[in-house]
């Protein structure tokens, strides 16, 4: 098949903007080279690396609770038409056997491979939540981390599960942030009204962040700083954020960038309305009702989103006010960071993947590429790029 290559105006590597780049791909669908051209650039396109989208449950009436390749596949290919390269399918509290059946078919699809986006694994949100800050999760389902009930589960997802959130202030927590650590995953905490102390306590036994910053968790008081004050303080803590301008403040995103800075991560938090019309929806067994493109329960409670990451830059680099490209590593390389991925993802470097968006002067999506091989393109590439 032989090396492929990209010429384009514009290049965001690792050590900044490269004008005038040339970008070689080899055949195992890695970046071999980047140089400077000799020539004019023949077109005036942006090449940055691909977003990863960390949480997210749904797209185009897909679910990954509906525990099937095409729901996945589906979603995958929506992600991709997005700028999305690769992303953690997400699930939400069901009944045992619904969560066991969607970890089944994640962990056959990462072994499969999907048609746009790249399936990285499965994250589990839910079911070790606390009532008061459940939001769409249900009630009744909710309960304590279960070492034997997880250590079932991963013995169904083998090495596809990624990442379990839980909350904090059961008495077993820290016992359980340990035991999960130990065992390889990344544990996050959510749905909870833990203090500022039991929250600073988790993240020092190990957690690794917050899930949906300010949502979801005790808010930030003066003399109770919550959840959100341990995130804003406490070193190293990942912070997800969603950033469509209904979960969270603009003001309020402000500050968690000024307090959080590279730890701060886009998320969607999608659910299956997203790119749908307005309509009642299900959010796993909970029925939501989406109007105006804000998805929520009955009782009022926003219930996910039907955010798209290219949107959430955009409106991080406005709340936040910074650049696009720096609005854009928020997307891309710090959440492939707090993987632990960007060995291999989240930037443009000499033997990462070749997960990259080609954009226009304006930011429009021309084209996504993922491990060397255009998954979305918007309309006929340009002249200069060789795929």
């Amino acid at each position: 098949m032989g090396s492929k290559t990209i010429h384009a105006s514009r290049i965001l590597t690792e050590s900044g903007w490269l004008e005038n780049g040339l970008i070689t791909l080899n055949e195992q669908g890695k970046i071999e080279s980047i140089v400077a051209a000799k020539i004019p650039c023949p077109n005036n396109l942006i090449v940055m690396p691909a977003l990863i989208d960390t949480h997210i449950h749904g797209a185009m009436g897909s679910d990954v609770m509906d525990a099937t390749h095409e729901a996945l596949n589906t979603m995958s290919q929506f992600l991709a038409s997005r700028g999305v390269g690769a992303f953690l399918a997400t699930t939400v509290t069901e009944s045992d056997a619904h969560t066991e059946a969607a970890l089944e078919q994640v962990k056959k699809s990462y072994r499969q491979g999907l048609d746009g986006a790249e399936l990285l694994g499965s994250y589990l949100e839910g079911p070790f939540f606390t009532a008061k800050n459940k939001g769409a999760h249900p009630e009744a389902l909710l309960k304590a981390p279960d070492q034997a009930l997880i250590e079932k589960w991963m013995a169904i997802a083998q090495d596809s599960l990624k990442c379990i959130a839980l909350a904090p202030e059961y008495p077993n927590a820290l016992d359980m942030i340990a035991w999960l650590k130990n065992k390889g995953l990344r544990v996050m905490l959510a749905h909870t009204d833990a203090s500022y102390e039991t929250t600073k306590a988790a993240l020092q036994a190990g957690a690794d962040g917050v899930v949906h910053c300010y949502n979801g968790m005790s808010g930030l008081h003066h003399r109770m700083p919550g959840v959100v004050g341990a995130a804003f303080t406490v070193p190293n803590c990942c912070t997800e954020i969603i950033v469509d301008g209904h979960h969270v403040h603009f003001a309020a995103v402000n500050v968690a960038l000024r307090c959080c800075g590279k730890n701060l991560i886009l998320i969607s938090d999608a659910m299956r309305a997203t790119g749908m019309p307005d309509g009642d929806y299900y959010l796993g067994e909970l029925l939501v009702h989406m109007q105006g493109g804000i998805v929520k329960t009955d009782s009022g409670s926003l219930a996910g989103s039907t955010l798209t990451l290219n949107t959430a830059v955009n409106n991080l680099a406005e709340a936040g006010e910074i650049s696009f490209a720096e609005a854009w590593l928020h997307g891309s390389h710090y959440p492939a960071r707090s993987l632990g991925l960007d060995h291999k993802l989240g930037s443009i470097a000499p033997n990462k993947q070749a997960n990259l968006v080609l954009l226009t002067p304006d930011h429009q999506l021309t084209a996504t590429i993922v491990k060397g091989k255009i998954v979305f393109n918007s309309t006929h590439l340009p002249e200069g790029v060789c795929i």
